[in-house]
């Protein structure tokens, strides 16, 4: 799960890490006053949503200006009128693909005098089953930029869960960016606050970038991007109240009442497939037979009749969707429960574009006479090759 800016602030500043005073508003009428409860005299209008780049983005909107994501105001006048412009407005980043995202809610911060600006963040590293630091002169830049142009700036490196974070990692983090004095002591102490951020609130990753020096010598996290582990969301109700389902997808926010593995993608044909490597490999043979995915989706080893009911609404109801295919091999999932589903699906919803069923496995014959003797316009198939081609060659007429 993704948070906003201001709420990743909110929650490091609860270990200790330093940041920026600011507001978050939701109005353009509040901006105002939270400009005057900051003092000013330098402030910072900067847009929430899930995405990054907001900086060198665009709205789509004329009337929202061309100033990007992240505006500096010199005078609380010019903070209204950013607040006016922005809120609302559709921006486009490098993140958001060409659709952006509408901008519902902004952050108000101080200004920061900015010496030097790093890149610091910190995630899962699956090869190692340990956190890892990922620390770089190069903050303010896309990180991605950097890793292909200059990738011997990025240090990495990772922590042993059974000694936890320890001194010489926060001297390591100073190293690589080459601070010195009170400002590696600050570097040391930051890595710990953040490692204890980490662990205690299960994060997936956490971005900072960038990482600033102010001009009076302090270090300061001016931005923060966090994501959290999912399946531990029920340890931490607190964390779990910022979601913002504005910023997700609708048919994914769906997907997740019935505890269905969903991700939309761009392609046309839907799959509805039980267990994720399955669906990986069907996914991988449609675009070997010339088409590509609309969505992911892992229904699960004991999926109900209700369940995949509704995994079939949530595929028919992306318009992008020009066929179906369901693929299931039934080992503790039934395949005649899966046929029942179906059924139930289609008399409740229609069926407007071709489906294509592959079943195997548990109680097979009995999901397929099912199916056959419906009276749905069901393109049976024999195995997944099969099934790909017969689901391809139907959209495509």
């Amino acid at each position: 799960m993704n948070i906003h800016e201001y709420q990743g602030k909110a929650v490091l500043k609860e270990f200790g890490v330093p940041v920026s005073n600011g507001r978050a508003i939701f109005r353009a009428d509040e901006a105002a006053a939270a400009a005057r409860e900051l003092g000013g005299p330098l402030w910072v209008v900067k847009s929430q949503i899930h995405a990054g780049g907001r900086g060198k983005g665009k709205f789509k909107e004329a009337s929202a200006g061309e100033k990007g994501g992240v505006r500096l105001a010199r005078s609380i006048e010019e903070v209204e009128a950013f607040a006016g412009q922005m809120l609302g407005a559709t921006l486009v980043t490098i993140q958001t693909g060409p659709a952006g995202k509408q901008v519902n809610r902004l952050y108000i911060e101080d200004g920061s005098d900015i010496a030097k600006e790093f890149y610091l963040s910190m995630l899962v590293d699956r090869g190692t089953s340990r956190i890892a630091f990922v620390v770089s002169t190069e903050g303010g830049m896309n990180i991605e930029d950097v890793a292909h142009d200059t990738p011997e700036k990025i240090v990495t490196f990772s922590v042993d869960p059974a000694t936890g974070v320890m001194p010489h990692h926060g001297r390591r983090v100073a190293q690589a960016l080459g601070l010195t004095g009170d400002l590696a002591k600050q570097a040391e102490k930051l890595a710990a606050q953040l490692y204890a951020a980490f662990v205690a609130k299960d994060m997936e990753m956490l971005e900072i970038n960038p990482l600033i020096v102010t001009t009076d010598g302090k270090l300061k996290a001016l931005d923060a991007k966090i994501s959290f582990d999912g399946n531990a969301l029920y340890r931490h109700p607190d964390i779990a109240a910022l979601r913002d389902e504005t910023e997700e997808d609708a048919k994914e926010i769906e997907a997740s009442k019935y505890d269905l593995n969903y991700i939309t993608l761009d392609g046309t044909i839907g799959c509805m497939v039980n267990g994720a490597g399955l669906a990986m490999a069907t996914m991988d043979i449609i675009k070997l037979y010339g088409e590509s995915p609309a969505n992911f989706l892992d229904v699960g080893g004991g999926a109900s009749k209700e369940k995949v009911t509704a995994a079939f609404k949530i595929i028919t109801a992306d318009p992008n969707v020009k066929g179906i295919l369901i693929n299931i091999f039934g080992g503790i999932m039934r395949c005649d429960v899966i046929a029942e589903g179906v059924i139930a699906a289609v008399k409740d919803v229609g069926l407007q574009v071709p489906l294509v069923v592959r079943l195997e496995g548990t109680n097979v014959d009995l999901g397929k006479k099912i199916i056959a003797e419906s009276g749905l316009n069901v393109i049976s198939a024999d195995d997944l090759d099969d099934a790909a081609q017969k689901i391809v060659k139907a959209v495509r007429g």
